[in-house]
């Protein structure tokens, strides 16, 4: 692939990138929390999930690009308004006196710590659970351990004992056989890249060669089986594991991928979840227009590194 091919190609995936940005400010008003946010029966899955994963995208695209980047700037909008519907953190330390063992306030909130946004009487607050029996003893599956540990670190948690034990306990970390790939286990194998990398923040060495070299062999594979059944977020968070692991991104293998959801995008710039979903309801696009930006942010940094944008 010539280096004209390569630019042109990185030219389609920036775009992706802007779009995404772009529908995610033009509907900043719809990632807020509403008065259920603090409600014994509010759903997380509608308030503080929508919340926290456009703040871990914008915290990788301010990490990952340059202040005078237009991406950068508009990132960096979305995550001040995100940490604002969070009372500027206060909204934590509410969440945790209310459900003093649920993981999720912690988790929302290491995004937010990742890129400097810190409540001090929070963090000592679930340091303070932290160190209970009870909380060290919760029964997870070993991929949703592996995000509370790096969401304890990002709030100056330490516990004994390494984290490789349960990154190997893992669907990815016990190598399985491909043919086992389903949907379930590929969002739970990009999700454990995602921890080890610290969503793309911390470069590769957190994810080992056996790991590196068994999703070099097969996810590309996995993702033309992805991309032929319409799974679009899927396919982004699978490219955005392709940017965070060496040698597994080929601008050529992967530059049909980006094709394929450049052209599945609404007008509008949403990426709807899978070829059946609506196209901009926001419940069912956006985790996958969010997945669009972050992937596309990493795979055009990966090419600059590369120098195939000079």
């Amino acid at each position: 692939m010539s280096a004209a091919a390569v630019r042109e190609a990185a030219r389609g995936v920036r775009d992706v990138a802007e779009s995404a940005l772009d529908w995610a400010a033009a509907h900043r008003d719809t990632f807020t929390l509403g008065d259920d946010a603090l409600a014994a029966s509010g759903e997380v899955n509608r308030t503080w999930k929508p919340l926290g994963e456009l703040a871990q995208v914008c915290a990788t695209v301010t990490r990952r690009t340059a202040p005078a980047d237009p991406l950068h700037t508009r990132a960096r909008a979305l995550l001040a308004h995100a940490w604002r519907q969070t009372g500027q953190g206060g909204l934590f330390l509410a969440l945790q006196r209310r459900e003093p063992f649920a993981t999720y306030p912690l988790e929302v909130y290491a995004a937010f710590a990742a890129a400097g946004l810190r409540h001090r009487d929070y963090e000592t607050a679930a340091a303070t659970v932290a160190r209970t029996r009870g909380w060290r003893r919760t029964e997870q599956d070993p991929t949703r351990r592996l995000g509370v540990l790096a969401a304890e670190r990002h709030s100056g948690i330490t516990r004994p004992g390494p984290a490789d034990a349960v990154r190997d306990a893992t669907w990815l970390g016990g190598l399985p056989e491909p043919w086992t790939f389903e949907a379930p286990s590929g969002y739970a194998l990009t999700h454990v890249v995602f921890h080890l990398t610290d969503w793309g923040r911390a470069g590769p060495d957190g994810v080992p060669a056996r790991l590196a070299e068994y999703l070099t062999q097969w996810l590309p594979p996995w993702l033309d089986t992805c991309l032929d059944a319409g799974l679009w977020d899927l396919g982004c968070e699978l490219l955005a594991v392709a940017a965070s692991v060496p040698g597994l991104l080929d601008p050529a293998g992967f530059q049909e991928a980006w094709q394929r959801l450049a052209a599945a995008r609404h007008p509008s710039g949403a990426l709807p979840e899978t070829a059946a979903a609506p196209d901009d309801d926001f419940a069912h696009c956006y985790h996958s227009t969010l997945m669009a930006a972050f992937a596309a942010t990493l795979t055009h940094v990966h090419l600059g590194a590369q120098g195939a944008l000079g």
